[in-house]
């Protein structure tokens, strides 16, 4: 049969690699082509309409086609589209950006330094550790320990952070002096008859482990989200993060937060260090900064960081390192007035409450034959799938009952993303009670046509 070239959606399969697809499969139909968004949901080209359930990638906090932002970027465009932040340059909107993240930061920080987005952001803290060791004189203490299962980005270092087989295979990653440790997932990997804090305590001890066999002298530092997101929305078991610090201390590792997913209240706080109490000497922030509507992204330095390497940039003349669109002036509005807007309305305040909502409501799901967990803090969750219950251990293969329950559920009105046999779910925070209730609904629809299928 031969194929349209002249739709959308067969010019896609014909012009565009996409990432994170099988492209193999793109080339058979194309993809969903999403034409606009309003609030919640976004519609593609026959007018269909779905709940943007993962918020686009766990990102459009403010929703669709929000005024307000799109007024604040055409104000910005019209008075300076463009400048940028090198050999001491900089513009007004670069500046009030960063003196809101560092005051308003959870913890003292110093310093804001912009990139365009969290792998970029996660690849210059990695340089920058690196830059500080030698300017300490500390010319070992360059090895980074992430976790399994964690996601940092996919730059070459940022993808040797992440944790997640399907981004390492075939790109000959993680690079050497990237060390990863076990994943705080209580459910999969705690052992029998072990409490949630005694999987902390194991966990803690893992790390000291490690710290002893690779030399404290060598080790940079620690990466964590608070909740891990793409690797399954993984939630720290009780007093994880408490003894993990601890450790961190005791050898005076410095601790970077990724608050990519996090921040910018998704957990029902305005970040998720403030949800589990972590003290961080970095932070990484992204997606939500901007409700993703332009590209940008921040590392915010404590003291302790940015000395050293503000001294090293005074030996040497320069900090060589950058990028074009570093604190660009139109994101950096659209990102004060993201702000503006999340404080405004309380927004902070609306997650932590229809979030409880939202996790009430997939808890009702526990009894299905094919929920195996549900996890989640906030407007963040998972919902683990598993065959095993109706159709027998091996019948699918790790992943087809994901893949298949994201189909079923975008046939009815929800667009979700599978994290293997997880479905994810990280609404705009808009969202409100009817909008969860009817992701739930749709879940449950899809599960039963799943159910159907297996029957079959």
């Amino acid at each position: 049969m031969t194929q349209d070239f002249t739709t959308t959606e067969m010019r896609d399969a014909r012009y565009v690699m996409h990432p994170l697809t099988d492209a193999r499969a793109n080339l058979q139909s194309g993809s969903l082509i999403v034409d606009r968004g309003e609030g919640i949901h976004v519609y593609d080209l026959a007018g269909n309409r779905y709940i943007e359930a993962m918020a686009g990638l766990w990102s459009v906090g403010l929703g669709f086609s929000e005024p307000r932002l799109v007024e604040a970027a055409t104000r910005q465009m019209a008075r300076l589209p463009y400048y940028h932040p090198f050999g001491q340059k900089g513009h007004g909107p670069m500046v009030d950006l960063a003196e809101r993240l560092v005051t308003m930061a959870p913890v003292p920080m110093s310093k804001a330094f912009f990139t365009n987005s969290g792998s970029e952001a996660n690849d210059t803290v990695i340089k920058m550790l690196w830059y500080r060791a030698n300017a300490l004189g500390q010319t070992r203490r360059k090895k980074i320990i992430s976790r399994h299962r964690a996601y940092h980005g996919i730059t070459v270092a940022a993808g040797s952070l992440t944790g997640i087989p399907a981004n390492h295979t075939a790109f000959d990653l993680p690079l050497p002096g990237f060390l990863h440790l076990t994943a705080p997932h209580y459910r999969r990997n705690a052992r029998p008859g072990e409490s949630e804090e005694d999987f902390a305590t194991r966990l803690a001890q893992e790390l000291e482990d490690l710290i002893l066999r690779e030399g404290p002298e060598t080790i940079a530092a620690f990466f964590g989200e608070p909740v891990m997101g793409a690797g399954g929305v993984l939630v720290p078991p009780r007093t994880y993060w408490q003894k993990i610090q601890a450790v961190l201390a005791r050898h005076d590792i410095l601790l970077v937060a990724d608050e990519v997913i996090c921040g910018f209240g998704r957990t029902g706080r305005m970040f998720g260090c403030e949800t589990y109490d972590i003290r961080p000497d970095v932070m990484v922030l992204s997606k939500q900064l901007s409700s993703s509507y332009l590209p940008i992204s921040a590392i915010l330095l404590n003291e302790r960081v940015f000395e050293p390497i503000a001294d090293q940039t005074h030996a040497i003349g320069t900090f060589g390192h950058g990028f074009t669109g570093g604190g660009h002036p139109v994101a950096a509005a659209v990102a004060i007035e993201t702000l503006r807007i999340i404080q405004e309305r309380g927004l902070v305040a609306h997650v932590a409450e229809v979030g409880a909502w939202m996790q009430d409501r997939l808890a009702g799901l526990a009894g299905h034959p094919l929920v195996d967990e549900i996890r989640g803090v906030g407007l963040i969750a998972a919902v683990e799938l598993t065959p095993a219950r109706v159709a027998g251990d091996g019948a699918w293969p790790p992943g087809a009952l994901g893949r298949r329950a994201v189909l079923h559920l975008q046939q009815a009105g929800v667009i979700s993303r599978a994290m293997g046999d997880a479905l994810a779910f990280c609404p705009p925070m808009i969202i409100d009670r009817d909008g969860v209730d009817a992701i739930v609904a749709a879940l449950r629809i899809a599960l039963d046509a799943c159910l159907k299928e297996m029957a079959r």
